[in-house]
């Protein structure tokens, strides 16, 4: 039968568990662990690996809520499709709002720093030609096709995991020829913070390196069998990443002295020179590779989040509009990377960069109290779907509230400005909404 022609058309079911498994995976091994030890450290102390598996285990909680209403409702919309069910239009419009000011900031940033100091190491190109040319091969690779852009991801998280597994090698080799110290890696807190306190307070930090699970949720539309496919290949992806980052985290550490990591900007760099033997030109490409990654998949779940937002009467509905063929969404893609390149050519995404996890925490908050609501509520969702013990949402929601007291007051500052905005226009679309009902 025909498709009507104001119904919008549905996307492509090409996802297997392992792509998705490794786009999960790619999407959580960004550029971020490449700077994230020495941050860690300086909040923590040498004890890195301990703020790293407790983020993670703050993650997997959000992540069950998240395998629960993505096998449930199996739709590109992701958050903000299960804060509409729950919450109705305005919550739904927010979240979206959040993710998508996320990933479009995330994007542009990421764009900025493949024009640095990594590129730099192998050419000098002007800024702004860098980010165009970055930003418009991203948005074609996406528009040729989900599979294609999946594949390619594999390509570069096989090239990302591989540089972070020489990291772990080097940092034991280093401790095995007696350069290194296993003490560093029980001393836990610092001058300004105790044992407890350090732990917290380098979770926050930590936290940040394993968003990126719930950019998944807006290609589930996408996956075959996503009942069985989707809780496998998140639950295997995040544990990989939390494996691979406490190894880092662990050698890191150990090889190299603590101080040294916190005043580096490239701290598993350090580790390379310390070892030797290896070319630091090496690590520049595999930043570069990083970098790339992080964004085709953030632009992969930016385009599928506003497309979902579209086709719930939440953005304009021209963003639905798909490529006849391929059936990927070109207008969601054209629009959020057009953002994208507008902050990156001003280069102001620095004040909004650090407001990213709170805003995600606002997010993550809003699901795992959906999970709750809907489960009890909704008899719509499918029966045989993914479900997680009622403690898990609940705990997961308190950990948003508890990783919140912990970010710093300027941030909260301009995090209030953003979720201002997007009240306003959620009030605004939620009013359209009931107007047309």
């Amino acid at each position: 039968m025909p498709q009507a022609p104001d119904t919008p058309a549905p996307l492509k079911k090409a996802l297997t568990t392992p792509l998705l498994y490794f786009f999960i995976l790619g999407d959580v091994l960004g550029a971020g662990v490449y700077v994230l030890v020495g941050q860690v450290a300086a909040d923590s102390g040498g004890a890195v690996w301990v703020p790293l598996v407790v983020a993670l285990c703050l993650a997997l909680l959000t992540a069950a809520s998240y395998a629960e209403l993505v096998t449930a409702y199996p739709r590109a919309g992701g958050a903000s499709h299960y804060a509409t069910l729950a919450y109705g239009p305005f919550a739904g419009f927010l979240a979206g709002f959040c993710m998508l000011a996320a990933g479009i900031v995330s994007v542009a940033a990421l764009a900025r720093g493949f024009a640095g100091d990594y590129l730099t190491e192998f050419v000098t190109l002007p800024v702004v030609l860098v980010v165009i040319v970055f930003l418009a091969a991203l948005a074609l690779l996406n528009a040729r096709g989900i599979r294609e852009s999946t594949r390619a991801n594999v390509v570069a998280t096989v090239i990302e995991v591989s540089g972070l597994l020489l990291v772990i090698g080097l940092g034991f080799w280093i401790v095995l020829r007696g350069d290194g110290d296993l003490g560093r890696l029980t001393q836990l807190g610092t001058d300004s913070h105790g044992p407890a306190a350090a732990v917290l307070s380098g979770a926050v930090l930590a936290y940040y390196s394993f968003v990126g699970f719930e950019t998944s949720v807006n290609v589930a539309e996408e996956t075959r069998n996503p009942r069985r496919s989707y809780p496998r290949a998140l639950f295997g992806a995040l544990i990989t990443a939390g494996a691979v980052y406490a190894l880092v985290g662990a050698a890191a550490a150990a090889a190299v002295p603590t101080d040294r990591l916190v005043s580096s900007s490239g701290p598993l760099l350090e580790v390379v020179r310390e070892a030797g033997g290896v070319p630091t030109e090496l690590f520049g490409a595999v930043a570069l590779v990083a970098v790339a990654n992080g964004a085709l998949l953030t632009g992969i779940m930016s385009s599928r989040l506003a497309y979902g937002m579209a086709r719930d009467g939440l953005l304009p509905g021209f963003l639905t509009r798909v490529l006849p063929g391929r059936r990927t969404p070109w207008a969601a893609i054209a629009a959020t990377t057009a953002l994208s390149l507008l902050l990156a050519l001003t280069g102001d995404v620095a004040t909004l960069a650090s407001t990213l996890v709170l805003l995600l925490l606002v997010v993550f908050f809003l699901v795992n109290t959906a999970a709750l609501v809907l489960r009890h509520r909704d008899t719509t969702a499918r029966p045989d779907h993914f479900r997680a013990p009622t403690v898990v949402p609940i705990l997961g929601a308190v950990s948003c509230v508890a990783l919140a007291t912990q970010i710093e007051r300027e941030v909260w500052l301009r995090g209030l400005i953003v979720l201002a905005v997007g009240a306003v226009c959620g009030t605004v679309a939620a009013t359209r909404l009931r107007r047309k009902a």
